[in-house]
């Protein structure tokens, strides 16, 4: 999976001689004598009371309930744990997890060529120097971040654990499979007693510091695998932060029934993620896994299969146990948006306990940009989940999306309550509410060798290659936020099958990108440091660009696909079809005076496969359109 900025940064199988009380459930926590130690409570919330520089450092090899490489034994993950030191004179404690593929480094590994032939089949040439995968070179620094300066002064134990057939683990890497769940899902089970443990000398080891509580957190793919978890029902699993996490890999590979990259990392997909996070001692055991990956992700029609259908986390929302605290970007195009809009509907309709920070950046960590305000919540969620303490957390407005100038707006929902749907069509004079005499018209598609911010400037000039639609300047801001949705009546005649939409805001403004920049004048200490970690970071502020337009959503279809996505259907050149598909979720404002515009084309070069240009889409205008949720 492409990485997050933060990011670019079990093996023994032993004899049991603590099986029976290994897999007997922890008992309740009872409370602690008066000279026992015991966690810090004022108001409500864990105070620091506990040394961070004095903390255990322990690793364990947890089996899990796989086999993914085969070899007659089951799975093992590595699991590295600091915990107070009081633990080992009776404190139990409730234990933060972040399971990552990443831990142990990675591998240079091509992408897949996206050029294709008339046939649709490779045509040879690779993509110019993206043949790495980001941020996996280099060992892993032990406990990076935040969470052990912060969280284990206040009485929690933190974990990493690396994911199937990556760094000290046994099993195999299978972008989002069954297979890493489990593995996952063992560190959890391990803390509950109902799973073997065995320290690096093969000795079995059980927890008994732990309460059997535990929350997991992450970004990216490490944002992913907590969903994943938390999907099985697993008992102990008390809360959950998925922050730009995938809730099903179709949509992070597939768009529509067609191949669609994630941002950035065009060519890139399944089999080449699990080449690249591969770096378990044993390299060549998982070479028949890796090959399966490369035949089943189908690369050729991109429909929907079993093969994702494994990989889709939706379907168990309702097995969820844990809080879940869900955290995106509107400018993230690598985990797109229609990751975090899925989970969320999905949480609705199951009643999860849930809540969401929806930001103005990309692909990053929240933590920076507003340190204070993610600490004081992130904390009041993890103690209320874990520690059971009645701090008002699910009293608070649950939604709070940042605005284009970077204030925060509570909310009780997402969309906006009083949303409702505003249907615009694609005139032959604009996008209007009226639908204008039919007219039809036509494009050449051009998208192989230009990409969509090319084709949708300057949409009052004659270009050939796009259709663009705008309505006039807008009398007053208007606030898109939810899923835009796509009609078309529409021909082709060419190789390619793609039918792209983009959602664009006309009008000269300075608005934030994906990225952010870090205030070197603010460096705010948050936790406990110790020699090599300061427990201090510098504040971050959104990186902004002043340009005539911005892209704010865009969706893709491919047209064999219109029926289902799991399967395709013939498309007779010149035949006009009704097309329909999804644009990203997004909450956008168009202000006064801007122009909202709907751009078609068919390649969109950073994230379709890109056929010999030339295909002619013709378009009959009228009795197309596009639907916007609307709120006030």
């Amino acid at each position: 999976m492409a990485r997050p900025t933060a990011l670019r940064t079990a093996r023994r199988l032993g004899v049991t001689a603590l099986a029976a009380s290994l897999l007997t459930a922890l008992p309740a926590p009872v409370a602690h004598a008066d000279d026992e130690p015991a966690l810090k409570i004022v108001g409500n919330r864990t105070e620091p009371a506990f040394s961070r520089a004095d903390a255990v450092s322990q690793l364990v090899d947890v089996e899990t309930e796989a086999d993914s490489d085969h070899d007659g034994r089951r799975d093992t993950v590595r699991m590295r744990i600091l915990r107070p030191k009081e633990t080992d004179a009776g404190l139990r404690v409730a234990t933060i997890i972040e399971a990552s593929p990443y831990w142990g480094g990675g591998n240079d590994v091509p992408f897949h060529p996206v050029d294709l032939d008339e046939d649709g089949l490779p045509d040879g040439r690779r993509l110019g120097g993206q043949t790495r995968l980001p941020g996996l070179i280099g060992p892993s620094v032990p406990f990076s971040g935040y969470t052990d300066n912060y969280f284990l002064p206040r009485g929690y134990a933190v974990a990493q654990v690396d994911s199937l057939g990556t760094g000290d683990s046994t099993g195999c890497p299978t972008s989002g499979g069954r297979n890493e769940t489990l593995g996952a899902k063992a560190a959890v089970d391990w803390l509950n007693g109902r799973a073997r443990g065995w320290d690096p000398t093969g000795r079995p080891v059980g927890a008994a510091w732990s309460t059997g509580n535990a929350a997991m957190m992450g970004i990216s793919y490490n944002g992913t695998l907590p969903t994943a978890v938390a999907g099985t029902g697993v008992r102990g699993l008390k809360a959950i932060v998925p922050i730009s996490g995938i809730s099903s890999w179709y949509d992070y590979y597939r768009a529509g029934g067609g191949v669609v990259a994630p941002g950035g990392y065009q060519g890139e997909d399944t089999d080449v993620l699990a080449k690249g996070v591969y770096s378990r001692t044993d390299r060549e055991i998982c070479r028949p896994v890796l090959d399966r990956l490369t035949a089943e992700q189908d690369r050729v029609t991109g429909d929907w299969s079993r093969f994702w259908a494994e990989r889709d986390y939706l379907r168990d929302v309702g097995r969820i146990r844990a809080g879940v605290f869900a955290v995106h970007g509107g400018n993230d195009w690598n985990v797109k948006t229609q990751h975090f809009g899925q989970l969320w509907q999905a949480l609705k309709k199951h009643d999860v306990p849930r809540k969401m920070w929806l930001h103005q950046a990309g692909h990053i960590n929240p933590m920076p940009l507003r340190m204070e305000e993610w600490l004081r919540q992130l904390h009041q969620w993890f103690d209320y989940w874990l520690y059971d303490l009645d701090n008002g957390a699910l009293d608070e407005p649950p939604v709070e999306v940042e605005q284009a100038d970077f204030s925060w707006r509570r909310q009780s929902d997402w969309p906006a309550r009083g949303t409702r749907d505003l249907t615009l069509r694609l005139g032959a004079r604009g996008l209007g509410a009226l639908p204008g005499v039919p007219v039809k018209q036509s494009l050449t598609d051009a998208g192989r060798t230009l990409p969509a911010e090319t084709l949708v400037a300057d949409p009052d000039s004659a270009d050939p290659n796009r259709l663009a639609y705008t309505t006039g300047p807008l009398p007053s801001d208007l606030r898109v936020n939810g899923v835009p949705e796509v009609s078309v009546r529409a021909s082709l005649d060419g190789t390619s099958p793609y039918v792209t939409a983009l959602l664009v805001d006309y009008g000269r403004d300075t608005r934030a990108t994906a990225g952010t920049v870090a205030d070197t004048s603010q460096l705010v200490c948050y936790g406990e440091g110790i020699p090599g970690d300061t427990g201090c970071a510098y504040r971050t502020a959104h990186r902004t660009e002043t340009t005539d337009f911005k892209i704010v959503s865009r969706g893709w279809l491919d047209a064999r696909n219109r029926h289902s996505l799991s399967r395709e259907d013939r498309v007779v050149e010149g035949r006009e079809y009704r097309l329909e598909w999804a644009m990203q979720p997004q909450d956008h404002v168009f202000k006064k005076g801007h122009r909202l515009g709907v751009v078609l084309i068919s390649t969109d070069h950073d994230y379709t496969l890109r056929y010999p240009a030339g295909t002619r889409m013709t378009v009959r205008t009228g009795v197309s359109s596009i639907t916007l949720p609307v709120a006030r």
